[in-house]
């Protein structure tokens, strides 16, 4: 393969759909002959951009302007004012963002990356593509166009090699990996090793760590169950300050492994030997080999998760039955996307019930292709609801059961919370390590800070809150806000404590107990002149964690209110003061959805 002809494709994907695109890219790269590999931004070695010619960024965009978690290193790196202009000159490139218009920072990171790479010196392929979730058919429409003027431009650049043609994708392509059964089928010992004490847990090398406490902490006539779980890592090599998430790699529930096996017709017992396939396919860090077919579908396959597009399309190659390949085809196409999105997402239907609904497909699948059709579980990422200083060998969360309920009679679930809530103390080790969070308090006690965290949004504040009472510092302003005080208002009585100590002020807003909504930004709103006169007199810092639905939206507007009404300025004066708090990071906001 050509040296010119090597297409690197870096993603930065929070959900998975980015990620999802790139690998996409990747394959129909190869059936033009590209060598090309799709590559989280945060796995590449970014030293290594140098020496990269042609490189497709697929960026997502997530909360409120913020870089996916495996693209945050590449950020922080490719923002550096030090870097030359030059640095990137040998590069052609092409930016495809993934956002949602409903948010006021559409696209920013795709955005960014693009002006970024340009100013760098990189040459730009095509126009930067800006997806959309909110487009009627969906981030496809943007998508199958973009990746079209893409090709022409590559295959202009780079034509096929002399009497190839491209491959129809009606050819399979060969899968990612090889798998060799083992003869005997003795079943391995798989280890739980944790990190060394010398090294600080990873993805590849997490801690297993023991539950000291599982507890419900809202009322059980309450709709939602949140628990305040605690975590023993004692001898962990585990450090962490107030912001920063611990990342917990979850498990499969058991009856719907069960399930998996009966469909496929697999043993969970056999054993299999995994091996490279392609060059540009590395073999997956985190699963052992030898391995059982029942430890993949355990620790491994998001066999729960929402298949997305490309399941389809491969899944049709399997298919003999002619009703069933036809609809696989259908939902695979860029014309099946609405009918796509109506069977699978909008439901959130799981892979395994939607090979439940292609019978006679099922059996034809070979075991080869199902790391092809099933992506890898996603580790699960929680703000640490606790100080090390105040528990030196111990990691608290805030956790909310997942379940509601759509058309389907099988109520949703979340596979990671499902199963931390299912957990006895003392029976299984969680695996588990910590990361950088995106928020970053004050290392100034004597800096008052404004914490707005309604339901688990308020779990970096206690966090922070624990870390700051540690030593008598004062100077914190909590607005929590729930539906009811007597059903889920989280450590009422700590916060009562800190209050009586004059450590801690409240502000309380408790949505369903009276006729009228009462939500956060209404007691900032009834708070405005102390509001004002901590942010702009006394330099306070001003956090916002929480749904990224509304509330971060509505606090930061009735903040900007009280900015107008205390500091008397207009509407643009407000937007200005609100972007030099963002600026020199006084106001940051930390938003999931």
């Amino acid at each position: 393969m050509s040296e010119d002809r090597k297409l690197l494709v870096l993603y930065g994907s929070q959900t998975g759909t980015a990620q999802d695109i790139a690998e996409r890219i990747a394959r129909e790269a190869k059936r033009r002959y590209f060598s090309a590999k799709a590559i989280a931004l945060d796995s590449f070695d970014v030293a290594n951009l140098l020496k990269e010619s042609t490189v497709i960024f697929v960026c997502a965009t997530t909360g409120q302007g913020d870089p996916p978690d495996n693209m945050k290193l590449f950020w922080k790196f490719i923002l550096r004012k030090n870097l030359p202009e030059n640095s990137l000159s040998h590069m052609k490139y092409g930016v495809l963002g993934l956002g949602d218009s409903s948010y006021q920072k559409f696209n920013v990171i795709g955005k960014k990356i693009n002006k970024r790479i340009f100013q760098l010196g990189g040459e730009t392929l095509l126009p930067i593509g800006l997806a959309d979730d909110q487009h009627e058919l969906g981030p496809d429409v943007v998508v199958d166009s973009w990746l079209k003027d893409l090709w022409l431009k590559l295959l202009d650049l780079f034509p096929l090699p002399p009497g190839k043609q491209i491959l129809s994708d009606k050819i399979c392509p060969p899968p990612k990996y090889k798998i060799t059964f083992s003869s005997n089928n003795e079943i391995p010992h798989l280890n739980l090793t944790s990190a060394s004490p010398t090294n600080k847990p990873c993805l590849e090398h997490p801690f297993y760590a023991e539950l000291i406490s599982n507890e419900r902490i809202t009322a059980k006539d309450h709709f939602q169950d949140v628990r305040h779980i605690k975590f023993n890592i004692k001898g962990s090599n585990i450090s962490y300050k107030p912001g920063d998430v611990v990342m917990i790699a979850p498990q499969n529930n058991p009856k719907t492994i069960d399930s998996f096996l009966h469909l496929l017709g697999l043993n969970g017992n056999d054993v299999f030997y995994l091996e490279m396939n392609d060059p540009d396919y590395l073999l997956p860090t985190t699963l052992p080999s030898p391995c059982t077919i029942r430890y993949l579908l355990t620790n491994y396959l998001d066999i729960s998760g929402v298949p997305r597009r490309y399941f389809f399309k491969l899944l049709s190659y399997f298919s003999t039955d002619e009703r069933e390949k036809e609809k696989l085809e259908e939902l695979s196409s860029s014309e099946g996307q609405q009918d796509l999105y109506n069977y699978c997402n909008r439901l959130k239907r799981t892979t395994l019930e939607v090979l439940q609904d292609f019978p006679q497909t099922c059996p034809r699948i070979p075991f080869d292709y199902l790391f092809d059709l099933i992506p890898p579980l996603k580790p699960r990422a929680f703000s640490i609801a606790s100080s090390q200083k105040a528990y030196p060998d111990e990691i608290h969360i805030l956790m909310a059961v997942v379940e509601y309920q759509t058309k389907i009679v099988e109520p949703r679930r979340g596979v990671c919370s499902t199963w931390l809530a299912g957990i006895n103390t003392g029976h299984i080790l969680v695996p588990l390590w910590v990361k950088n969070g995106t928020i970053s308090f004050p290392t100034d006690n004597n800096i008052p800070v404004v914490m707005v965290g309604p339901g688990t949004g308020l779990a970096p504040f206690r966090s922070f809150i624990e870390e700051r009472v540690q030593e008598n510092f004062e100077n914190n302003y909590l607005f929590f806000g729930c539906r009811n005080k007597n059903k889920d208002y989280y450590f009422e009585k700590e916060w009562n404590e800190l209050c009586q100590k004059e450590l801690l002020k409240i502000f309380t807003a408790f949505s369903r107990d009276q006729e009228n909504k009462d939500y956060v930004q209404h007691r900032l709103k009834d708070n405005g002149e102390l509001i004002w006169n901590l942010v702009e007199n006394r330099k306070a810092f001003f956090y916002i964690a929480g749904n990224a639905k509304q509330m971060p939206d509505n606090v930061t507007e009735t903040l900007k209110e009280v900015i107008r009404e205390y500091g008397h300025m207009n509407v643009e004066a407000s937007e200005v003061y609100i972007k030099s708090l963002e600026h020199s990071r006084r106001l940051q906001v930390e938003a999931w959805s």
